[in-house]
């Protein structure tokens, strides 16, 4: 069968439907996805590129659906009250979008309650929305695409904590493997007797079990789920990190150790004023400390990744043709802004062709982000004269960008300030710098300085009017001229042609072309 014909099967997929009206679409028209999880209750609304969307809109609310489930085996009246309520106001929002039908999901709490079927029928009829239940297999596998879709071709462990359950999952390659679910979710490790003591040993049980199903898995940990981002946040605060972006933020075991002792130690008021948790999710953290500190003391991972994608992007993922997911999710979206919002979108290759000479014995990992400086190197033009150094930077640092981790991040924003700016320094973004070395900061210099003169020696995009060419050995950096660009070699352009050289400690030669 067909794309087509899969995507117009009422039986296609879990949830009925698949998301894109094309499935070799790539650019996704407005998607709205429903999580109901044990602890909270979120919409997500993507909209943009399809390989990368952006998150058009995002609210969560904590309802506890899964609180005292343990003793009950139902879900909390409280909680379905809330539940009931935010469901509510997410249909009436996605209608004032004018949205399709929301696709809505919910996980262990709904699962394993004996009322979940009863509380999907009151929803159904209140609100017209349809949920559909995920077993803990298919909520594993969810999560994984999820982190496929920032990483692309990742390998390692992907470890999805919700309120009343934690999946893990396998992936290599950019395929997901073995996987597994457990009952490790905080809020029903909460009610287990013997205390701390009691609950660290059940712990320690149910995952050498998990560990002995899933094999050795050594190489990096994902972690998903609003509790990990919460120890995430802590961690960060403790050291003093300066990007606070949770996507691709990196711990180390000894790190992690030394953020537990801090979380037993500390006021959880203290914490609270310096993270923004919640009070409901940080009541939470001390148990899935517990549970974090176990999994990396038996898996031994070679190290710790924060995911901020996960079951809702893996919704997504599940939808795209391999075509479309072998795409990488950086290029994409930076391909997307430039259509969106650059002066002259197209223009952003030429760049990139004109710039390459300075970057031939860069790695493949680096030439990307040299094609996506270009791509987004005039997205932000809007902005006034004197600020869009730092917007830029601001963009490139905080956005929804996916496949890059935060010294990536810190890369590209400063070849962006340097697009508009010949100096870094006195920025309020200086404590960022710290995570690039000087010789990549160096780099980042280079490249936002060539992008400044380039942009000045073309008014259309595939235009051959100047090549450069450069020569390390002598230190010789040269610009080749057609007759035609001679003009636009003024003397604002040969500022900046000199400024890159500078940068780049060579001699300059300019050549005019026959």
């Amino acid at each position: 069968m067909n794309e087509e014909a899969q995507a117009a099967t009422p039986a296609w997929g879990p949830f009925g439907r698949a998301l894109f009206d094309s499935p070799g679409a790539r650019k996704l028209s407005r998607v709205g996805v429903v999580d109901v999880g044990s602890n909270s209750v979120r919409l997500v609304v993507f909209d943009g590129a399809a390989r990368s969307p952006a998150y058009f809109y995002n609210e969560k609310i904590m309802c506890g659906l899964g609180a005292g489930m343990a003793e009950t085996g139902t879900l909390n009246p409280k909680g379905r009250e809330r539940a009931l309520a935010a469901l509510h106001r997410f249909q009436h929002l996605a209608q004032g979008m004018g949205m399709s039908p929301l696709t809505a999901v919910a996980t262990a709490a709904v699962r394993n309650a004996s009322d979940g079927p009863d509380f999907r029928a009151e929803v159904q009829r209140a609100t017209g929305l349809k949920i559909w239940v995920i077993d803990g297999d298919e909520e594993a596998r969810l999560s994984a695409q999820g982190v496929l879709l920032g990483w692309p071709g990742a390998y390692g462990l992907v470890c999805d904590m919700g309120g009343s359950s934690m999946e893990l999952a396998e992936i290599n390659e950019g395929r997901v493997g073995r996987r597994t679910s457990s009952l490790l979710g905080p809020l029903k490790l909460s009610t287990l007797p013997g205390g701390r003591k009691g609950r660290q040993a059940h712990i320690k049980q149910v995952v050498e079990d998990l560990s002995a199903e899933m094999g050795p898995q050594r190489d990096r940990l994902f972690l998903v789920g609003g509790s990990w981002r919460a120890i995430a946040r802590i961690d960060m605060a403790r050291q003093g990190y300066p990007l606070r972006v949770l996507h691709e933020y990196r711990m180390t075991a000894k790190s992690l150790r030394d953020t537990v002792r801090y979380i037993e130690t500390t006021d959880p008021t203290i914490l609270r004023r310096a993270t923004g948790v919640s009070s409901a999710r940080m009541a939470l953290v001390p148990i899935a400390a517990d549970v974090l500190t176990r999994l990396v003391r038996t898996f031994r991972p070679k190290d710790i990744a924060i995911s901020s994608y996960g079951i809702r992007e893996g919704l997504l993922y599940e939808q795209m043709p391999q075509r479309l997911r072998d795409r990488d999710p950086l290029i994409e979206s930076c391909r997307f802004s430039e259509s969106k919002d650059a002066r002259m979108p197209g223009f952003g290759k030429t760049l990139f062709n004109f710039v390459m000479p300075l970057f031939k014995s860069a790695p493949e990992s680096r030439i990307r982000l040299v094609k996506a400086a270009c791509l987004l190197h005039d997205v932000s033009w809007r902005a006034h004269p004197d600020y869009r150094a730092e917007v830029c930077f601001d963009n490139a640092t905080r956005a929804n960008l996916g496949g890059l981790d935060h010294s990536e991040r810190v890369f590209l924003g400063l070849a962006l300030l340097h697009r508009y700016s010949n100096k870094r320094e006195g920025t309020r973004f200086e404590p960022l710098y710290r995570l690039l070395d000087e010789k990549r900061q160096n780099e980042a210099e280079i490249l936002g300085k060539a992008m400044r003169f380039g942009a000045m020696l073309w008014m259309q995009k595939d235009a051959q009017m100047a090549a450069l060419r450069w020569f390390p050995k002598k230190k010789l950096l040269e610009l080749r001229l057609s007759r035609d660009a001679s003009a636009l070699y003024g003397e604002v352009a040969e500022a900046r042609f000199k400024s890159l050289a500078k940068s780049l400690g060579a001699e300059v030669s300019v050549k005019l072309l026959k």
